[in-house]
C-alpha cells in the first residue's frame, strides 16, 4: 500500500534538507513526473521511498519504517530460517548440489564466477527471489487464511498474487507477520530491498543448502522439477489450445 504523501513530505525534509524536488528526483533516480504525481494524488509508492532513501545514505528499512504500515519493521528484524533461504535458492544449484554430492560434477559451472549473476534483493550467486516458495515455507498450514483475514483481501486475490509469483511489500509483510518470521523478509523475496539492508549474513543461502542434508535435498530436487514438469506440460497444452484457435479462424 503506497504511504501518505504527507509524511513523506516531513521525512523528505528530515532527510534531505533545504533539497528541492528536482535535487532529490536527481540524486535517487526517480522520474521528476512519477514524484509529481504521487505528491498529487496523495500516495507514495514504496519503491519511491526506497529509491530516495538509498540515494540520501538511510537504509530503506529504517525508510519504510516511517510509515504506516511498516512502523514496526525495524523491530522485526530477524534472521532468516533455513527454510526461508532454501526457497530462494535457484533450482540449478540445488541440482548442482546434488552431483556434486553424489560424487560427480559440473561439466560447466552452473553459476560462472568471473561474472556472479544477482537477482532481485538477493545478492547471491545461488539465489533467485520467489515468493511463492517462500509463502510455501513459512505455511503452517492455515497462513495464507490468516493472511487474507488480516489484511481484508479475499482469498482469492492472494493466491492469484501468489500463482504470479508476487505480492505487494503491505502483504509480504503482513505474511511475515502472521508466520511469526522477520518482518524484512518479505521484502527481501519480492525484491524491494536487499538481503544486506534487511539483516541477513552474508551467503546465507549457500551455507543453508551446505547444511541440508542429502535426502532432503534430494527431495527438494524432485519436488522442484515436479513444479517445473507441471508448468511445461501447461504451457504446452496452452500453446496446443491457441493453435488450435488460429487453426478454425483460418
Amino acid at each position: 500500500m503506497p504511504v501518505s504523501a504527507l509524511v513523506f513530505r516531513d521525512w523528505l525534509q528530515e532527510l534531505a534538507p533545504g533539497r528541492s524536488a528536482a535535487d532529490v528526483c536527481r540524486q535517487s533516480g526517480v522520474k521528476r513526473s512519477t514524484l509529481a504525481q504521487q505528491m498529487v494524488r496523495g500516495k507514495v509508492t514504496e519503491t519511491t521511498v526506497v529509491a530516495i532513501a538509498r540515494a540520501y545514505g538511510e537504509n530503506p528499512v529504517l525508510g519504510l519504517a516511517h510509515f504506516t504500515p511498516y512502523t514496526d519493521l525495524a523491530r522485526g528484524t530477524a534472521a532468516p530460517t533455513d527454510g526461508e533461504l532454501l526457497s530462494q535458492v535457484a533450482t540449478p544449484r540445488l541440482l548442482e548440489e546434488l552431483l556434486v554430492r553424489g560424487g560427480g560434477s559440473p561439466v560447466l559451472p552452473l553459476v560462472p564466477s568471473a561474472a556472479p549473476v544477482t537477482h532481485a534483493g538477493l545478492e547471491c550467486t545461488t539465489c533467485e527471489a520467489d515468493v511463492r516458495h517462500w509463502v510455501d515455507a513459512i505455511d503452517d498450514g492455515d497462513l495464507r487464511q490468516r493472511v487474507s483475514e488480516a489484511a481484508g483481501i479475499a482469498p482469492q486475490n492472494l493466491s492469484a498474487q501468489l500463482r504470479a509469483n508476487r505480492l505487494s511489500p503491505e502483504l509480504a509483510v503482513s505474511t511475515a507477520r502472521e508466520a511469526g518470521v522477520g518482518l524484512c523478509n518479505g521484502l527481501v523475496v519480492t525484491g524491494l530491498v536487499t538481503a544486506t539492508e534487511a539483516g541477513w549474513p552474508h551467503a546465507s543461502c549457500e551455507l543453508a543448502v551446505k547444511r541440508l542434508p542429502t535426502a532432503e535435498l534430494a527431495f527438494m530436487a524432485s519436488e522442484r522439477l515436479g513444479e517445473l514438469g507441471r508448468g511445461l506440460r501447461r504451457q504446452t497444452i496452452d500453446e496446443r489450445a491457441a493453435l488450435r484457435v488460429w487453426e478454425h479462424l483460418g
